[in-house]
């Protein structure tokens, strides 16, 4: 039986309106409960196994370790579960805990849109309606996520305050539920909120973990990479291996466009600070007044201020390293794996792939390193065409109009 907590040493806690702290501990008592019901695991299990395609393979990389030298790389490929990302792991152990709750509605907040998709697919399939709250300028830039979400018959609601973009989705989400939670599940899908949401989620996303965990038990593994935004899928990704000494656990931030306010989504191995924001404990990119800045990142699910308390504290006290790469460097790294692997890695998950292909040249050839492609990037086309081809994309675009209104 999991141990659950409140607080990851000073990280965590319950920071709520007095109107959210019944719904919060009524999900709570939920959680405890069916973690420890051999019924809703077992049908936890089933649905992980027939509906989202667990387990998902781990890739070895012979060709760009070939290449780069040095250690074996192996890619865990969640991009190919259900809906094209990890995210389907907590959506559909949330939805199965709402309906034992007897919950008939979900909301949800997403940024890059994986979330939401994964969120809107478990919803149809359970027959549940479903709203997702989403910022403009993500809706913008992930238009093909958007109408996936719809075509599961969510709906997809802009929001329009703010940066407009995943902190503004989470305000509102928050806001609805505080009116609507005797029927309403609020399905948060990062591994950070006001407990216990962190927790729930590393508890559906340890599945990648202990997966990988038996995958390599053969291999020398020196080191595991993740993506690291909010968090969900690093802390499920390295959970298995938290209390033990080794691997090296590397998280990936956002480096944006480089240095400075704005630029960047670098809490932990940049210029973050301890505050409470959206219920929680944390490291944020906050401005002398406490507010939270603006952030930057090419890929919309790694462009947020603030990062779960339970990765917060594990950087504290060094089990988890932070570092960061760049919006060119992530290009670069979604190139490198499409033309020597024949993968795809989401813009997210690229920013793993670019540490490790720096990584990989360091370390003798009997050592592995385990990268998450936490998703495909099918999603991103939209955004990695205009950088990586942009004259024959945007040509694309323009007779797609123009035949459009023809």
């Amino acid at each position: 039986m999991p141990v659950f907590n409140d607080f990851f040493g000073q990280f965590g806690g319950r920071f709520v309106a007095e109107v959210l702290r019944a719904p919060l501990e009524e999900l709570e008592n939920a959680f405890i409960t069916a973690m420890g019901d051999p019924n809703f695991l077992n049908e936890l299990a089933q649905i992980q196994k027939e509906y989202i395609g667990r387990p998902t393979p781990l890739l070895p990389a012979r060709n760009a370790s070939k290449l780069l030298g040095g250690a074996q790389i192996y890619i865990k490929l969640e991009g190919l579960a259900n809906t094209g990302a990890h995210k389907i792991n907590n959506a559909v152990g949330q939805v199965l805990l709402a309906r034992r709750m007897g919950k008939t509605r979900i909301i949800a907040e997403t940024g890059a849109g994986q979330h939401g998709v994964a969120t809107a697919a478990v919803c149809a399939k359970f027959g549940l309606p479903c709203r997702i709250y989403m910022g403009e300028v993500d809706i913008r830039r992930q238009r093909p996520n958007v109408f996936l979400m719809e075509l599961y018959g969510a709906e997809v609601v802009s929001v329009k305050s703010g940066s407009q973009t995943l902190k503004d989705a989470v305000n509102e989400a928050l806001r609805d539920w505080s009116g609507s939670f005797p029927d309403t599940h609020y399905l948060l899908g990062s591994a950070l909120g006001p407990s216990p949401f962190p927790d729930m989620v590393r508890e559906f996303q340890a599945v990648i973990g202990r997966e990988v965990a038996q995958q390599t038990q053969d291999l020398n593994v020196a080191a595991m990479i993740a993506c690291v935004g909010g968090g969900s899928n690093s802390i499920g990704f390295f959970e298995p291996f938290l209390d033990k000494p080794r691997p090296r656990l590397i998280g990936v931030e956002a480096g944006g466009r480089g240095p400075g306010h704005g630029q960047n989504a670098v809490r932990m191995s940049g210029e973050g600070r301890p505050g409470i924001v959206q219920g929680y404990k944390s490291f944020f990119l906050l401005d002398d007044d406490g507010q939270v800045m603006d952030t930057h990142s090419v890929s919309a699910g790694l462009d947020y201020a603030g990062i779960g308390p339970q990765l917060a504290a594990l950087g504290q006290t060094g089990r988890i390293e932070f570092t960061s790469a760049s919006d060119t460097e992530v290009l670069d790294a979604v190139k490198f794996f499409a033309r020597h692997e024949g993968v795809v890695f989401a813009l997210e998950s690229a920013h793993a792939g670019a540490v490790a292909l720096k990584l990989a040249p360091t370390l003798p050839r009997d050592q592995a390193l385990i990268v998450n492609m936490s998703g495909r990037g099918d999603k991103d086309i939209f955004i990695s065409a205009k950088y990586i081809n942009p004259e024959p994309w945007f040509q694309f675009l323009k007779d797609e109009v123009q035949r459009h209104e023809s």
